[in-house]
């Protein structure tokens, strides 16, 4: 990730390789990354810490300076530290732009909206401390000893979901936080969808290959064939990337302005060409139906191996009830007996992938597993 630091996509397919594969990634910290990409402990073992330089925008000499300032004076205490402090030429309008995009100022500010809007007097700050310090005034007046009155930051309304994407998007080149689409990941690679960057590359052996994605529409445009029959070309992403798409079924081409407005995630049938092996495949839309349509209609087996008492509590203040005949819980109890029953805990439960990431986590339980149930499932006990 150092070696490629400042090509996007290739951090993006490294990103989303160390996620499949239980590799803790941190956001950027002003406060705790460095210029490139390092390993930190957490309490749950060791992570890697997005770089700051790793951000669009933003030079590695830059945030070089930045980091040498805090390692020999200390955490920024404030957003105004931060400023003062930043050594001459580490600070400007792009870089924070950059890095507030991206939460780098986070820890600081959690508001990442009010840290752009306070952008001109955080820079004025900036200026005015680098002049006091190259004319010697600081020391006349009190050097680090002396109090400064304290800034106050206009108020900003927070960004929504949508806007903080946007901004990620725009600062890292891809979408760093979790991905709309992994909400629905369990029930898309049930469906055998795969990433963007794995079906790049695996390339197509030749001819057409059908394959089947799951991606947020992100733009829309129309336009009409020679025949004067209406298309689409779409731009998508996933967590791995961002690609481009022309849809020729005029069937979906009101569905796919409207998912656009909308930002919906959708499960798409596609077909990949590759006319000329050098190039990337191309990407052509024959299906498509939103992934919120597709979880809603699917029945889901959870599947879980119940350790203690507790995790079992545990469990059953998590689950809630939902559409009748949907969500099926099967637990394994696990408890020290040379027999191990299986008990169906019902089949009308709200199932989804966040329920069962959440699940993954309590002490009390093993093996958690959620997938779409086929043939008739579990209509009685297991006993």
């Amino acid at each position: 990730m150092c070696f490629d630091m400042h090509q996007s996509e290739k951090l993006a397919v490294f990103v989303d390789d160390a996620r499949r594969n239980g590799i803790a990634l941190l956001p950027p910290d002003i406060n705790a990354s460095h210029a490139e990409f390092s390993v930190e402990q957490t309490d749950e073992g060791w992570a890697v810490r997005y770089a700051l330089a790793g951000i669009r925008n933003v030079g590695e000499k830059a945030m070089e300076q930045v980091v040498a300032e805090r390692q020999a004076h200390g955490p920024f205490e404030t957003l105004e530290d931060a400023f003062r402090r930043c050594p001459p030429g580490s600070m400007n309008r792009k870089q924070l732009e950059s890095l507030a995009g991206a939460g780098a100022f986070d820890g600081l500010e959690p508001n990442r909206a009010k840290v752009m809007a306070n952008a001109d007097m955080l820079l004025a700050v900036a200026e005015a401390a680098n002049r006091e310090k190259a004319s010697g005034q600081a020391a006349l007046f009190g050097g680090e000893d002396h109090a400064e009155p304290s800034l106050k930051l206009k108020d900003a309304q927070g960004w929504t979901r949508p806007e903080q994407m946007a901004a990620e998007r725009d600062t890292f080149g891809f979408y760093f936080a979790a991905h709309p689409v992994q909400e629905f990941r369990m029930i898309a690679s049930a469906n055998g969808a795969r990433s963007y960057a794995a079906l790049m590359e695996s390339g197509v052996g030749g001819g057409r290959q059908p394959a089947v994605m799951a991606a947020l529409v992100e733009s829309v445009n129309k336009g009409r064939t020679k025949r004067g029959a209406e298309f689409i070309r779409a731009d998508f992403s996933d967590e791995s990337g961002q690609f481009s798409a022309a849809c020729f079924e005029e069937s979906l081409v009101e569905s796919f302005q409207k998912w656009a407005g909308d930002g919906t995630c959708v499960l798409l049938n596609v077909e990949l060409d590759s006319p000329n092996p050098d190039d990337p495949p191309r990407v052509t839309v024959r299906g498509a139906r939103p992934l919120a349509d597709v979880t809603s209609t699917a029945r889901m087996l959870l599947k879980a191996d119940v350790l203690d008492v507790a995790g079992l509590e545990v469990l059953r203040e998590a689950l809630t009830i939902g559409r009748a005949g949907h969500g099926e819980v099967l637990v394994r109890l696990c408890i020290g007996e040379d027999h191990e029953p299986q008990i169906l805990l019902g089949h009308d439960f709200a199932l989804g992938s966040e329920l069962a990431d959440r699940l993954q986590d309590i002490p009390g339980l093993a093996n958690v597993d959620l997938a779409p149930i086929k043939g008739v499932g579990h209509l009685r006990l297991v006993a």
